[in-house]
């Protein structure tokens, strides 16, 4: 197996990963007050059950139970092991999973190998541009300069049938994973043979490298150079290469800026080349296939503003809707979504070139948002001067507006919806009514308990106060149940702090109180971290009297010797603002002590 992976890179991952964001692009949420619902996904039921916490990063359903952290739906809903969700929330959030150390051999995976021999073509391709006046004199020709082509890591494929496998496919080994990576293709068997023949995918073509978010090779796409269908040829989908989930130019696009405050999706390869080279280093493309949920998914974890560039004829615009359409499930306030249409006969590549970056961008500030293309669209297919026509807009809306998630946006939209129809609901009214909304998951069975079971309910809820809270040599001798857990739970989160409640559960993964921390998790709680705090020292002040006096004079004889850290200054305070009977002994103990 491959080395373990740290435990302080699973806390980063959990605290940056957003819940709300990986659930939602596999089940459909509904905001409700702080928290989303829906329907579980792991039984079937009518009525949602299923609750997803963002500020404390888990979810639970009060149906089946189900519960867990963005590393838990992974393994759950995807069926994936420990270390693939790992994996996978990195690629999401862009980072390298570590290792420590080598715990033995690993053993082998269906995709060992394959990025290195994506990379190895990737660089064959980019050294035949290097030699290749036709690869070359079709990149200068549609005005790209060289450190552009160095940027994106283009290349050239030559014209023949086997110049990678050639070089890339002397074994059968070799050449059944160019299969694997769609850069071979299998021909039909011959007669009287056992194994297939392969040919080159990519001939005669210019190249343009599909790149993860970790900058590793996954796919290609391939243009034409001379008149010939299909005009770009992408990789399949394999092991590696998802076209619903990649935006090409992303990770250029990141490593262009460091704070992406917006993403533009075009449609072309070229488009995001010649858009980058001007200096519009936000420019992304979809492979070949409409804007989809992941796409979008991944969009709104970099940025809030998103704007769709299409062509201005009949494809372009019917492109647009369809973006629009997937688009909406991911409408939230603060999230900005505009429409750009081309002037006829243009596409971003040729318009930035004809007009430059500043009148390009000028465009862009006058793109048309959302809401505004969302009714000129639904206007244009109906007769809006008769009653029937805006009985037809209002029909054509309503499945739409479903699909946007609940909040201001949405009642807006429905008000201009109604306002075009001219039709008087009361929503206005409905819509400023005052409302109760859930600040909490709620779980009618869980009561307050023991004083041990509140102190770690409060760790739980609010990992980050630990840190303020006295030591857990105070409750050393305490034979109480949870004690040993309390006290673990004080230490790590003294030793290692973290501020979200995800991060703390995963830390206990796989052990025995793994499901009963997640249970108080999914517990109400009435109060914020302020009031956390309070709580934890009036628990831990009611614990700490039944150790006795032992405890404080140890920190009365330490704070003579040689002064007190932090947290046993903040023991020693809990023992002297206990409760009126306790606290007045307490003074009376440290008068005579010092």
């Amino acid at each position: 197996m491959s080395g373990r992976i740290p435990q302080h890179f699973i806390d980063e991952l959990v605290a940056r990963a957003d819940i709300v964001e990986l659930i939602s692009s596999r089940v459909p949420l509904k905001k409700n007050g702080k928290e989303f619902k829906a329907c579980c996904p792991f039984h079937n039921e009518k009525t949602p059950s299923f609750h997803v916490v963002p500020d404390k990063g888990f979810y639970h359903c009060f149906g089946c139970g189900a519960h867990g952290t963005a590393i838990s739906f992974l393994m759950e809903h995807d069926h994936m092991s420990f270390v693939e969700a790992v994996e996978e929330l990195a690629s999401r959030v862009g980072l390298d999973v570590p290792r420590e150390g080598n715990l033995g051999v690993r053993p082998t995976t269906p995709t060992d190998g394959l990025f290195d021999l994506l990379e190895k073509a990737a660089g064959l391709y980019r050294n035949q541009l290097s030699v290749s006046d036709r690869g070359k004199d079709y990149f200068r020709a549609r005005g790209l300069t060289g450190e552009t082509a160095a940027t994106f890591n283009l290349g050239y494929a030559p014209d023949g049938w086997d110049f990678v496998l050639r070089q890339l496919g002397k074994s059968e080994s070799d050449r059944l994973k160019l299969h694997q990576t769609g850069l071979a293709i299998e021909r039909e068997r011959r007669p009287g043979t056992d194994s297939p023949g392969y040919y080159d995918r990519f001939r005669d073509r210019v190249m343009f490298p599909i790149r993860d978010a970790r900058g590793r090779t996954i796919g290609f796409g391939g243009r034409v150079l001379d008149k010939g269908e299909p005009k770009y040829l992408n990789s399949p989908e394999t092991e590696l290469f998802h076209k619903g989930r990649e935006l090409y130019g992303l990770y250029e696009a990141r490593q262009a800026t460091r704070t992406l405050t917006r993403l533009m999706i075009v449609e072309g390869y070229m488009d995001v080349v010649r858009l980058h080279q001007a200096g519009i280093n936000y420019a992304v493309a979809t492979l070949g296939t409409a804007t989809t949920p992941d796409h979008l998914s991944r969009v709104f974890r970099i940025c809030q503003e998103l704007i769709f560039c299409f062509d201005g004829d009949r494809a372009g615009k019917a492109a647009a809707w369809r973006a629009l359409e997937n688009a909406l499930p991911h409408v939230r306030d603060g999230r900005q979504i505009r429409f750009m249409f081309l002037p006829d006969g243009h596409d971003p590549d040729s318009l930035v070139g004809a007009e430059g970056r500043e009148a390009f961008e000028a465009r862009l500030q006058s793109a048309e948002t959302l809401s505004s293309y969302f009714l000129r669209h639904l206007r244009e297919q109906v007769d809006m001067t008769s009653r029937d026509g805006r009985a037809r807009f209002k029909e054509l809306a309503k499945p739409l507006l479903e699909r946007i998630p609940e909040g201001a946006f949405r009642d807006i939209l429905e008000v201009d919806v109604d306002r075009l129809t001219q039709i008087d609901t009361g929503l206005l009214a409905a819509r400023s009514a005052p409302t109760v909304q859930s600040g909490a998951i709620r779980n009618p069975a869980a009561g307050r308990g023991s004083v041990v079971r509140q102190a770690i309910r409060t760790l739980v809820h609010y990992p980050q106060i630990a840190v303020d809270a006295p030591s857990a040599d105070g409750l050393a001798g305490i034979e109480k149940p949870g004690i040993p857990l309390l006290m673990e739970l004080l230490n790590d989160l003294q030793e290692n702090p973290c501020t979200n409640t995800a991060t703390l559960l995963e830390r206990w993964r796989g052990r025995p109180d793994f499901d009963p921390l997640f249970k108080l998790a999914s517990a109400e709680i009435q109060f914020d971290a302020a009031g956390a705090a309070r709580e934890l020292k009036d628990a831990l002040s009611q614990l700490f009297p039944e150790r006795g006096d032992q405890r404080l004079d140890e920190l009365l004889r330490k704070q003579a010797r040689e002064g007190l850290t932090r947290a046993e200054r903040t023991e020693l305070q809990g023992f002297l603002t206990r409760p009126q009977g306790a606290q007045e002994s307490a003074h009376t103990q440290a008068g005579q002590r010092t």
